[in-house]
C-alpha cells in the first residue's frame, strides 16, 4: 500500500510538469488573453513556473505541502478563468470546458490530502515539517 501512495503522487505530478512547458508558448499566452487573463504575457509563464515547481516538489517528495499549495495556487485561477464553461459560446465548447473544469476540481481535491497530511514515512517523501 505504501508504494501505491508513492506511485499515485508521481503519476499525479506528471500533468503539471509536462503542461508547464506550454505556458511559455505564444499560442497559450494568446489563448489566455482571449479568455480575459490580464497581463497574460507575464502571468501565463509565471503560472508555468508555479505548476512546474509544484509538480516537481510533489514528484520527488520534497516539501510536498509547499508543492501542493503551489498547485492549488495554480489550479484555482486557471480553473475559474480558463475553464469558465458557463460563458461558452456554443454547446461543444460548453462540454469541453465543463469537463476541463471538473478535471481541475478533481485535481484540487486530490491535493487536499497532501495539504492536510505530510506523511514523512511514505517512500520517497523528504518533507519533515
Amino acid at each position: 500500500m505504501k508504494y501505491a501512495v508513492l506511485a499515485g503522487r508521481q503519476l499525479f505530478s506528471i500533468i503539471f510538469i509536462t503542461a508547464s512547458a506550454g505556458h511559455f508558448s505564444q499560442q497559450t499566452i494568446e489563448s489566455a488573453a482571449r479568455h480575459g487573463v490580464p497581463m497574460a504575457a507575464l502571468l501565463v509563464p509565471a503560472s508555468g513556473v508555479i505548476a512546474l515547481m509544484g509538480g516537481l516538489s510533489v514528484l520527488v517528495g520534497f516539501q510536498t505541502r509547499l508543492g501542493a499549495w503551489l498547485l492549488v495556487l495554480f489550479l484555482i485561477p486557471v480553473t475559474l478563468v480558463m475553464h469558465n464553461f458557463w460563458a461558452a459560446p456554443d454547446a461543444m465548447t460548453f462540454q469541453i470546458e465543463q469537463a476541463m473544469f471538473m478535471k481541475s476540481l478533481t485535481m484540487l481535491g486530490g491535493r487536499s490530502d497532501q495539504l492536510l497530511w505530510c506523511r514523512s514515512a511514505e517512500p520517497g517523501c523528504l518533507c519533515q515539517w
